[in-house]
């Protein structure tokens, strides 16, 4: 295993993996098998590569769709997103930021109601609660009128609820299928490998992206969730859909769409989709994320309810700051997950030492993720700022560069940490010990969770 376990993985995850199988050898084993190898089967990486010669067109008709992103096009963050998930930055697209859960919600079902041709929706949580019956029931209506509605949910997010939601889809008329299901006698996929996305797609013209499941927002133990959740209408729909039919093609091998339309321009707003995952060559809002703190000169804001992060990133940002960039963290100071807690709180030392700010949201449990540099781009997705999003997860997430949408999302953060208690350096240092040690214990298996 000294030898097999280092093999295509970070020194801190191998470090770990080691640590597991030396002090519990037959667990720490089995576990590695199940979940010890970030990849997909064979057919799985086939079936990525068949489907991707198909968008090609789609992809040249983005790139020429609007003038206003010519300029954009040479911008070395969007250059380098482009190369990470193979999609342009458009212009003419509307962009609505919702920060209200509920009303994100009413909008969707309004949305759906007014849906014409198809409904697409691809989610982690998609809950049998009041707001889940609430979309069920939209999507019903949806299809009594002739609409198509297809659904893809993440079997592992949505376990609480996955044979109520399923059969009421069924029961709907909507054709709904499983996310990475697994089965250990055929080869499919890690049980942990999850697809994290969530897009809803309505007609082609309206998306809507970020980090919004379809669940109440007090669904965990009276955690009332906040989110910032983006609807935009525009070309950028198209990239959206692309990766809907993607997702849908990888679980199915059907197409449900010959051609992808794109939708006409009604706005300034410049959208760039960014997924990433296992399909993907490199880590790609990682990779995005460090490049952009190392390009940074000013400030860097970002929001993320849970925070795991690599050496490469505590490098960049350590960087940032002696270069006299302001680095600014907001993160849940409510709990849900008590050993992902302790692992994040034992990188907030040497963060707070290195002079990067941390702020600890109190309101309610703060899960949007969204990242402001310098006022002049903004990233609002599904990715949280932890080593599962960055290495096992299927993520997507949304790069804004038009500067009066960048400056709305820059506005919400800076409410945010109005609303947070910053975390003091000498304060966090004289905790007990006896939480310094749990926390040092998280940290040492970080890489897994």
């Amino acid at each position: 295993m000294a030898v097999i376990v280092p093999l295509r993985r970070s020194p801190q995850a191998s470090r770990s993996w080691l640590l597991l199988i030396f002090f519990l050898p037959f667990l720490g084993l089995i576990l590695f098998l199940a979940i010890g190898r970030a990849s997909f089967p064979v057919w799985r990486i086939s079936r990525f590569r068949r489907i991707a010669p198909f968008f090609q067109d789609t992809i040249l008709r983005l790139r020429t769709i609007n003038s206003s992103t010519i300029n954009t096009i040479d911008q070395p963050e969007i250059r380098l997103a482009t190369k990470l998930g193979g999609f342009p930055a458009v212009g003419g697209n509307c962009v609505e930021l919702l920060d209200d859960y509920d009303a994100a919600i009413a909008q969707l079902i309004a949305d759906i109601d007014g849906a014409k041709i198809h409904v697409r929706l691809l989610i982690y949580i998609f809950a049998d609660d009041e707001t889940g019956r609430g979309v069920i029931s939209a999507l019903a209506r949806a299809v009594a009128r002739g609409v198509a509605c297809h659904v893809l949910l993440d079997p592992a997010g949505s376990r609480y609820w996955l044979r109520g939601t399923l059969l009421k889809l069924q029961v709907a008329g909507v054709e709904v299928r499983l996310s990475l299901p697994f089965h250990i006698l055929r080869p499919r996929t890690r049980s942990d490998m999850r697809n994290h996305r969530k897009l809803f797609i309505i007609d082609g013209t309206i998306g809507y992206g970020g980090s919004q499941n379809l669940v109440s927002k007090s669904f965990d133990q009276n955690i009332v969730n906040e989110e910032l959740v983006l609807r935009i209408r525009g070309p950028a729909v198209a990239e959206m859909t692309m990766v809907f039919l993607t997702d849908w093609f990888l679980e199915t091998e059907i197409m449900i769409e010959d051609t992808v339309m794109i939708p006409r321009s009604c706005g300034s707003a410049i959208v760039q989709l960014l997924p990433s995952g296992a399909n993907y060559p490199l880590q790609g809002f990682r990779a995005l994320l460090v490049w952009l703190i190392h390009c940074a000169c000013h400030r860097v804001i970002i929001t993320t309810p849970y925070l795991i992060p690599d050496e490469i990133l505590l490098d960049a940002m350590h960087t940032a700051v002696i270069r006299g960039v302001v680095i600014e963290l907001i993160v849940s100071g409510i709990e849900d997950y008590s050993l992902v807690r302790l692992a994040e709180r034992s990188y907030y030392e040497e963060l707070l030492a290195a002079g990067v700010k941390i702020h600890r949201y109190g309101h309610h449990f703060l899960h949007a993720k969204n990242v402001s540099v310098d006022g002049r781009l903004a990233i609002i997705g599904s990715s949280n700022v932890d080593i599962r999003s960055f290495q096992l997860n299927e993520e997507v997430d949304i790069i804004l560069t038009d500067l009066e949408t960048v400056d709305k999302v820059m506005s919400m953060q800076l409410l945010s940490i109005t609303r947070s208690n910053k975390v003091d350096y000498d304060i966090w240092r004289r905790r007990p010990r006896s939480k310094v040690f749990l926390e040092n214990i998280a940290r040492l298996i970080s890489p897994l969770l």
